[in-house]
């Protein structure tokens, strides 16, 4: 009995001192992740980085009273949307050779798919419906890192862009160029939440040569760092919402 008591007040402890640190925790990772695009980390600090968001992570999952599950099929990112709207041609707009995290926002390639809404005026208002287009979560997981300002000056080319980390599956998605972001660094989001709005922040999205869309990445840590993934075939079996 004094055993039982001494493990749940542990617990009760370790949830209280976890809330207690959700910010600062997610906030560190996020002026991480700005730096990272600045320019300047090096491996070793970047690899250190993610061992802490991870392990914070993973020990939030341990007394979440919820249990994450494999549910082994994304939600499509855009809702109303499906893989049709992937640019290119059976998704040959993905090249990541060249792509290094550490590169930031000087990195070569193009480790994403693009995701086009009908926007013929660009005015990030969906032809069809004439309303906003939202980017929605492709599966459980917790947001690491997002900005929800950016300049038409700024040379930062994913705009107000999203991080999640999913821990079922260990993978992270990224979503660029959006209009307006509704989650925060610490938030946990369900599969098929909205997160955004689909925009046109970012360098090169902003300008009037670029179709409406949202930039789409998923990635898997190797020695301490994010690496791409193409998941071109995890969008084609995806469902729609």
């Amino acid at each position: 009995m004094q055993k039982t008591i001494l493990l749940f007040s542990f617990l009760l402890i370790s949830t209280v001192a976890l809330a207690q640190s959700d910010t600062s925790i997610f906030t560190k990772f996020n002026n991480f992740n700005n730096s990272v695009l600045n320019g300047g980390i090096k491996k070793a600090e970047a690899k250190k980085q993610f061992e802490e968001i991870m392990s914070y992570i993973n020990s939030k999952e341990i007394v979440r009273s919820e249990v994450v599950t494999n549910k082994g099929q994304w939600v499509f990112p855009l809702k109303g949307y499906k893989s049709s709207a992937i640019g290119g041609i059976h998704g040959n707009g993905y090249f990541d050779k060249g792509y290094r995290f550490l590169d930031g926002n000087k990195h070569g390639a193009h480790p994403a798919h693009d995701i086009f809404i009908t926007d013929r005026n660009q005015d990030c208002i969906d032809d069809r419906t004439q309303k906003t287009v939202d980017v929605i979560a492709v599966d459980e997981g917790w947001v690491i890192s997002c900005t929800n300002k950016w300049e038409p000056t700024s040379d930062m080319r994913g705009g107000k862009f999203i991080w999640i980390y999913h821990p079922a599956s260990k993978v992270f998605t990224y979503y660029a160029h959006n209009n307006h972001i509704f989650v925060k660094p610490g938030d946990h989001v369900k599969q098929g939440q909205k997160i955004a709005e689909v925009g046109r922040t970012g360098y090169n999205a902003y300008k009037k040569r670029s179709p409406t869309h949202l930039h789409f990445s998923e990635f898997k840590l190797v020695d301490g760092v994010p690496v791409p993934f193409n998941p071109y075939q995890q969008l084609l079996k995806a469902k729609t919402l």
